[in-house]
């Protein structure tokens, strides 16, 4: 499914996604997207374990690292994406080492091939990232943008003009991460960011309040991560944990 269809689905019910974010490897991968979906995830943000993620806070550092650690790499990535049966889009979250490794051509192909529908690379800067756009146009896959608090004038009306699926707005400046709080810069932000491109949130959402006060301030969707890796470091009662704060979650997007 494409990012568009699910977001023309979700406008249709006036609904807000849910955009849930978990490593591939860390943990039971398969069983743990099942139990998202099942709580109610609209679309699914699977990284590709990198042993230098510098957009990511302590949580989820350590989760690539128990990914890293357990083997995870890109065939295998690659593979348990086009084994999971489930209808809703996928999206790779990674980082350009690993594609430029790969090789841009090959990289994009081994995700139409799998079934993931977008790809998201915090530490490409959009003015280079022409060619694996490119190769994402012709492959049928959105390739996504962060903007942050402190992307403004020509350079938002750059990313703005090349992003596709949706665009990541990141809540707050520094890391990933769960919060107590959602930042006062996400309402500034959303009034600021004028597009029809659906805009998701992410950077410290972790509960159904913060989400629902995201989505009132005017967001399409909210990105959720930290929170589940906490659940998933755990090793308590993971899939129902994970499948019951989903569904708090979501629940908070009608």
């Amino acid at each position: 499914m494409r990012i568009s269809d699910k977001f023309i689905e979700l406008k249709r019910r006036q609904e807000g996604a849910l955009i849930a974010y978990v490593c591939a490897g860390d943990g039971d991968t398969a069983t743990i997207v099942h139990a998202l979906v099942k709580g109610g995830a609209d679309i699914v943000e699977l990284g590709l374990p990198f042993s230098d993620p510098v957009a990511d806070g302590p949580t989820i550092q350590a989760s690539i690292q128990r990914a890293l650690d357990a083997g995870m790499n890109p065939d295998k990535y690659f593979d348990m994406i086009r084994k999971l049966d489930l209808d809703v889009p996928f999206v790779v979250m990674t980082y350009y080492n690993l594609i430029f490794k790969r090789g841009l051509e090959q990289f994009v192909t081994d995700c139409s091939d799998s079934g993931i529908t977008g790809i998201i690379v915090p530490d490409l800067p959009p003015e280079e990232s022409g060619e694996l756009a490119g190769y994402c146009e012709k492959n049928g896959i959105d390739l996504i943008f962060l903007v942050a608090p402190n992307t403004k004038g020509s350079r938002l009306e750059d990313i703005l003009k090349r992003g596709t699926g949706f665009l990541y707005l990141v809540s707050r400046l520094g890391v990933t991460g769960a919060r107590a709080d959602v930042a006062l810069s996400t309402k500034e932000m959303l009034d600021r960011v004028k597009t029809d491109t659906p805009r998701a949130v992410g950077f410290g959402i972790s509960s159904g309040e913060q989400a629902a006060s995201v989505f009132k301030s005017g967001a399409d969707g909210v990105i959720v991560g930290s929170a589940f890796i906490d659940i998933i470091a755990s090793g308590q009662d993971v899939t129902g944990r994970l499948e019951a704060l989903a569904s708090e979650i979501k629940s908070s997007l009608r």
